[in-house]
Parts: structure tokens; sequence; C-alpha cells
């Protein structure tokens, strides 16, 4: 894992109180050669089957499974939970050629239209397969479904503890929405809490599409159960984790945010400030140490690396000539972007698409007006779009494409094709949501 410290200034004022961002920068590991044979891995999907999803929807989310069961090693697991208004498991959850090939695609096949829809017996029944089999590298759980939960638990607040709960015994719970009317707070708070990926997949098609997806970040996962232990000074009077889409807890000795896994080659971004009252002494200045815990995934080793965070305390007329890294102050601007999203996504849910519009195009004037970077004016064309499509598209569409995207990118993550909307089918291997940043 390379990882990277860098700070939005150095110097701090003398007798002045400060406020000093950090943003640590962690770039995965490359994928084992490709002689070497990579982890064996356990997915288990679980399928929406209600009323809703009978023609289009049902028959492109059972072709995306034989194509994801194809993609398995025999030495992979995979099992297949469906729900309508009760849970069945139709491919108990085990090794694919201990299972057959051939008996997965039968027992696909017989997934047929139900009811309701009681998506927390799916989802609970989901899990009791994937602790039955899972293995220290951990196991995916992926949630396909297209409708409001009508019966059993509805309580998204409910339904995310129990996904933080697995992603602490390595589960994580990706989550795909399909449509416009499936429960956008539900899948949206479980893939946060489970440290999965969350999509939006208008058409059934892309639902497709973002199964690839989900499977290509699966086997090329090479970090797992990451963590950041941020352990401020005692001097330090606030800190404040920028990333709103982490989830975070106090414990002794400061707060402990939730990364979850890398795939291979790929950055996250874990952004903090820190509130530092006057030093009363000139020299070098502790701030905060950063401890990221992490489990290298080929070998299912352990590591653990402390980053310390430190500034140099000099006279105030020195640090009136400091200039703020570039690098830190656009991720500031991005992750205000994502805080923006959550207000406009708050207006639609009132009703109040006037005042979203305004949040949007405010946020769309900050970002197109700021110096640069590539990044920054990608998130402009991703608000302008967006924008343009609460007159084309309506509130709805609009409201999941913001809180897909959201999620993502307010955890981090730079360049990752899994999760937000997906809206087209990859040009070779993969899914493409739009969008990503």
């Amino acid at each position: 894992m390379h990882i990277n410290a860098i700070l939005d200034v150095d110097v701090a004022a003398l007798e002045t109180d400060d406020t000093v961002t950090v943003m640590l920068e962690l770039e995965a590991p490359a994928p084992p050669d490709s002689g070497e044979p990579r982890p064996a891995h356990t997915a288990v999907v679980v399928l929406d089957r209600s009323g809703s999803m009978a023609g289009d929807r049902l028959d492109h989310a059972k072709e995306a499974l034989l194509a994801l069961v194809d993609r398995l090693a025999d030495t992979d697991r995979f099992g297949l939970v469906t729900f309508d208004s009760a849970a069945q498991v139709v491919v108990p959850a085990g090794l694919v050629g201990d299972l057959g090939r051939a008996r997965i695609r039968r027992d696909i096949a017989t997934v047929e239209p139900g009811g309701m829809t009681d998506l927390s017996s799916g989802y609970l029944r989901g899990l009791q397969e994937a602790r039955r089999v899972c293995t220290e590298a951990g196991a995916t759980i992926i949630l396909l479904s297209d409708g409001h939960a009508n019966t059993g638990i509805t309580d998204p607040v409910k339904l995310a503890s129990v996904a933080g709960k697995a992603s602490k015994q390595a589960i994580s719970t990706s989550t795909i929405g399909i449509g416009l009317g499936y429960d956008e707070a539900i899948l949206t708070e479980m893939a946060g809490a489970g440290l999965g990926n969350h999509a939006f997949a208008e058409h059934a098609e892309a639902a497709a599409v973002a199964v690839a997806g989900e499977i290509d970040g699966l086997l090329s996962k090479t970090v797992q159960a990451a963590s950041l232990l941020v352990a401020p000074s005692p001097d330090v009077s606030g800190v404040t984790v920028l990333n709103d889409g982490l989830p975070q807890q106090a414990v002794e000795g400061g707060v402990l945010l939730e990364l979850g896994d890398l795939y291979a080659g790929e950055t996250r971004r874990v952004t903090v400030a820190f509130d530092v009252p006057g030093m009363p002494a000139l020299g070098l200045a502790e701030v905060a140490s950063l401890e990221l815990t992490y489990v290298e995934l080929a070998t299912l080793d352990q590591h653990t690396v402390t980053v310390p965070v430190n500034v140099n305390v000099v006279p105030a007329d020195v640090a009136r000539g400091r200039v703020p890294d570039p690098r830190v102050e656009q991720e500031k601007l991005l992750l205000s972007a994502q805080s923006a999203k959550r207000e406009a996504e708050r207006y639609l849910s009132d009703g109040d698409t006037a005042s979203a519009l305004q949040v949007l195009t405010t946020r769309f004037n900050v970002l197109s007006s700021a110096p640069g970077a590539e990044a920054l004016a990608d998130e402009a064309g991703w608000f302008a779009e967006s924008i343009d499509g609460l007159a084309s598209r309506g509130a709805e569409s609009m409201s999941r494409r913001l809180s897909s995207d959201r999620l993502r990118k307010s955890r981090g993550f730079t360049g990752r094709a899994q999760g937000g909307e997906v809206s087209e089918a990859p040009s070779s291997g993969g899914a493409r949501g739009s969008g990503a940043a």
C-alpha cells in the first residue's frame, strides 16, 4: 500500500488559532502477477423477485447472474437468495466447482416474479448464507431491488445497522437500485454502512452493467478491512472528517474511520481538518497521528502504518506568506460538492425542486469558477448535467443520481467505476457509471 499525507499548510503562526487540513492518499497494491493464482472470493446475490420485477428487469438480472457465474473460478463461492413476500435460497452458497455450473444456471433460470417486497427477509437470509461459507478473505453481498420495502423491516437505520455489523465480519454489502421506484434511502444507507457500492440503474440493461461492475471489483480486490484511526494531539481542540460518507465513531484516543475494501491500483483520499489553538513556542509541533490498518488479501497479513501530522510553528509575519497546497484545496472543494448533493436530495425529498435547483446551480458556479484542475471541471460538468436533468428527467431520477454519486465520491474514491448512476454499457469489461471522478 502506498501512503501519502499532504497538508494544506505546513506552517502555523505563533500564538494564533488555526485550522490545518491533511489529505491522506492511499493507493492499493497492484494485482498479483498473471502467473499467480488470485485469492478465492465469495459472492452472495440477493435478488428482488417481487411482482414489479416481472419482464425485462428480472430477465436482465438473471442474464447478469449467469455472466457473473461464468467469471467465477471453481474455487470461488457463490450463492443466490431471492425475495418477494418471503426469502428463498435458490442456490445454497458453496464452492462453484462443487455446486456445478450447469446446476447453478438451471437454478437461476427457475426464478420467477412473485408478490410483495420483503427486502429485509432476503437480505438477512443472504447474510446467513454469506456467514456460513465466508472465509478469511471475506464475502460480498450484492442486493438488487426495484421496489419499496413494504413488509418486514423497512427502517433504513435498522437495515444500515445490520449491514454495518456485517462489515465488521468482513462481509461488505453493495446495492443496485433498478428504475425509479426503489427505496433510495434503504439502499443508499445499507451500502454506506456496509462499505460497499450503491449503483442507480434507471433501466433494466444498466442493472446488468452494474452487476458486471461489482464482479470486476470483487475479482480485483487486493485490500480488505481497512480502517483509519485519527488520533489528535492533546492540544487540538476539534477534528472534522470532511468525507461525510465514511462510517466513523469516537473511540479512545480519537476517531475511527472504516474504509473497507480497495481494488487493485485504485486510490482513496481521506481528508481531515484539525482546529489547532495558538502554539506557544516556535518549532515543530505535532498535530495528530494517522494509523492505517488493513489486510493484504493475497497473503491475509495485517499491516499497520502510522503517519505523523506535524506543522512548523513560525512567526506571524512568516506565516502570512504561506500558500495552501492546491491539491488539498481541490479535494476540499470536491467534498463540499458532495455535501451540496445531500442538501439538494433533501429538498427533492420534500418536493421543493426550486430550492434543489438553486443549490445545484450555486455549487456549479463555485466549481466552474475554480482555477484549473480537471477534476473540478469534470464535477462542474456533472452538476450541469444534473441541472438539465431536473427538467428533462424529473426529480425522482435526479434524486437517485445525486445519492448514488454522492455516496461514492464522499468516501474518497477517485476513478472507481462501481457505484453511481450506471447508464451505458462499457466498451470493454466492467461497468461504467456516469460522472466517475
